[in-house]
């Protein structure tokens, strides 16, 4: 049986290299002020689709919600084997929190009726983690988060997924929606031929009325969350000390720390 995935991406500015500059007055992120990346787990969610359209057959489309310029993660996408690319952009969804995110992108995936969704885990501008469950709360679907590698057995997904103390596996019915981890595999590397067909590619633009988004749940109208302030944090030690690796070296480092009281 063939199936139709629906990948959603990000373009997200690069958190290694925040400044001070990296927030406007509003409380959201100056983008410009930042150089511009792939999401590095909507990469492991797009090879997630695109081992099931290998394996299954079917067809892989990506969609991304941003400024135009957030294209080139769609044209990154097809370089690497995806079928479709759609671009949902909007001035009324400038300032989207998780929740109207998660809102608009919902209206945008359900118009291609999928039997997979699959996002990256987290996105590093927020790392919030609740887009991709806030999707399939608004979808109707079943959602299993922390995807390491997954199967079709019976007409139902055999999905295996990271739980922190161990591994679990779970059996669910399509559709589903999947929040992908690096545990899953690295993003296969981008096609020559594909690059050559794609690298002046320009997505279809989808606006808010194009999805049928209520525009009260779009952007600030339809965003609770307010961010105070970004702080970049340099941690530094200012010395070490080396403990002997025996019983008595660590039960001298345990007096020390109580005597400082850093334990109880």
């Amino acid at each position: 049986m063939a199936y139709t995935c629906v990948v959603c991406v990000k373009q997200v500015p690069d958190t290694a290299k925040v400044t001070g500059k990296a927030m406007k007055e509003d409380g959201t992120i100056n983008r410009a002020a930042l150089p511009a990346i792939f999401n590095p787990e909507d990469m492991n969610a797009l090879e997630a689709a695109l081992s099931v359209k290998e394996r299954f057959g079917g067809k892989v489309i990506a969609v991304t919600m941003g400024l135009p310029a957030a294209a080139a993660v769609l044209r990154e996408a097809l370089f690497r084997g995806a079928d479709e690319a759609y671009l949902v952009t909007d001035r009324r969804a400038a300032g989207s929190d998780t929740l109207a995110t998660s809102y608009i992108l919902s209206k945008a995936v359900a118009k291609f009726s999928p039997d997979f969704v699959f996002c990256g885990r987290q996105a590093i501008d927020g790392d919030t983690a609740q887009t991709g469950p806030q999707i399939a709360e608004k979808l109707g679907f079943p959602a299993v988060t922390y995807l390491e590698k997954l199967d079709v057995e019976g007409g139902k997904v055999v999905a295996t997924r990271d739980i922190g103390t161990g591994v679990e596996t779970d059996r669910v019915a399509l559709p589903a929606l999947f929040t992908v981890t690096e545990k899953f595999g690295e993003l296969r590397p981008a096609d020559v031929r594909l690059v050559m067909k794609y690298k002046n590619f320009e997505p279809k633009a989808l606006s808010c009325d194009d999805i049928g988004c209520e525009e009260g749940r779009c952007g600030f109208a339809g965003s609770p969350t307010s961010v105070n302030k970004i702080e970049s944090v340099v941690l530094a030690g200012k010395g070490f000390k080396e403990i002997p690796a025996d019983d008595e070296g660590i039960a001298a480092l345990v007096k020390e720390l109580r005597d400082e009281r850093t334990i109880g």
